[in-house]
């Protein structure tokens, strides 16, 4: 396996939200009943912080925390805290949440390691911390994940198989650093071990659908692919090919609902589930540890491969067509969640926030 790497990036503009109400809109998953304190009568207060702001999976992601800290009647208020910014930045957000004397702490980490001071410090306070999508090194952190190492793997061994052990891959990562994506490409070199003739071009995409786009209109432009592996941004690089006036070729993505439908229209692809309901879970697992109960330190989600050619019917049971294109398709996992689908759709979070 031969790897080039190109660099693209986008001009990122940062504007930090303090909500103290419902943020965005998305989809996830809900095997609750809804059942609990609608009112959000709890005594305990929710802080989220989140460093990718204007993503739609983020969003959902932020969404599916209102929502079941709602639908838990446990929780008062939740604090979120979103802009595009980095470590330096999420210190910051996390410092401001515990003098907001928040209870819990979900945080989608922007680095493994820069923030375990300040998580120290939080957990120091009694502050349960929390960190979703990705993993933290600090040891008093909860981690609740999706399977990123195994999301690499599985997408590039299906694509690799696809274009016939051999070609040409354009290479869509995430951000540089980002532990999920650093999770992700290892998944990506340990299948590519069997497939010494398949050469990557790797660019980056900063998960951005638009860029993703962009950067697939001038890659086909000037190139011939045989597939593209993305990590996420996904129907904007099918849109790109189109666009470049070049046949589609194999793409692989997250469950995007966009992609999904693509997909059901006949675009050759693979979906590799990412359910942005980890946000949820996260809530989930902060709000067992704050009644005393005991958890295990790391909760990790098994991501599934969808095509058409083994998994059509979930392909159909997925995709929504009043829903966004960049929300989640992936509405049913594997975790008792207390929030319904309506509460999820709704992201409101509980009264007091």
């Amino acid at each position: 396996m031969r790897l080039n790497t190109k660099s693209c990036t986008a001009a990122v503009a940062t504007a930090l939200v303090l909500a103290l109400s419902a943020c965005g809109s998305g989809e996830s998953t809900a095997t609750g009943d809804g059942t609990g304190d609608a009112g959000g009568d709890g005594d305990y207060v929710i802080g989220v912080s989140n460093t990718l702001a204007g993503n739609g999976w983020r969003e959902q992601m932020v969404c599916s925390i209102q929502a079941e800290a709602l639908a838990s009647g446990q929780v008062s208020r939740v604090v979120v805290l979103s802009e595009n910014a980095g470590p330096t930045e999420q210190v910051q957000h996390l410092q401001t949440l515990i003098s907001e004397g928040v209870d819990a702490i979900v945080v989608n980490p922007s680095d493994p390691e820069q923030l375990n001071g300040i998580i120290d410090e939080a957990t120091a306070q009694g502050i349960v911390v929390v960190a979703v999508d990705a993993a933290v090194t600090s040891e008093n952190a909860y981690v609740v994940t999706n399977d990123q190492v195994e999301w690499g793997r599985v997408g590039m061994e299906w694509l690799a198989e696809e274009v016939g052990g051999s070609g040409d891959i354009l290479y869509v990562r995430g951000i540089e650093g980002v532990q999920s994506d650093t999770d992700r490409h290892e998944g990506v070199m340990a299948a590519l071990e069997a497939y010494p003739d398949i050469e990557l071009t790797t660019v980056w995409s900063n998960w951005d659908y638009t860029l993703a786009g962009e950067i697939a209109v001038q890659q086909f432009s000037a190139s011939d692919y045989d597939g593209v592996w993305t990590t996420g941004a996904d129907y904007t690089v099918v849109n790109g090919i189109r666009t470049a006036g070049k046949d589609l070729v194999p793409v692989t993505g997250q469950d995007s609902n966009a992609f999904v439908g693509q997909l059901l229209d006949g675009a050759p692809g693979a979906v590799v589930t990412n359910p942005a309901v980890i946000g949820a879970v996260g809530t989930n697992v902060a709000l067992q540890v704050l009644a005393g109960e005991d958890v295990e330190q790391t909760t990790m989600l098994t991501p599934e491969l969808w095509t058409m050619a083994d998994a059509a019917e979930r392909l159909e049971e997925a995709h929504d067509p009043d829903r966004g294109q960049d929300t989640s398709a992936a509405v049913e996992i594997d975790f008792p969640l207390e929030m319904t689908r309506e509460q999820l759709y709704a992201c409101e979070g509980p009264s007091g926030s």
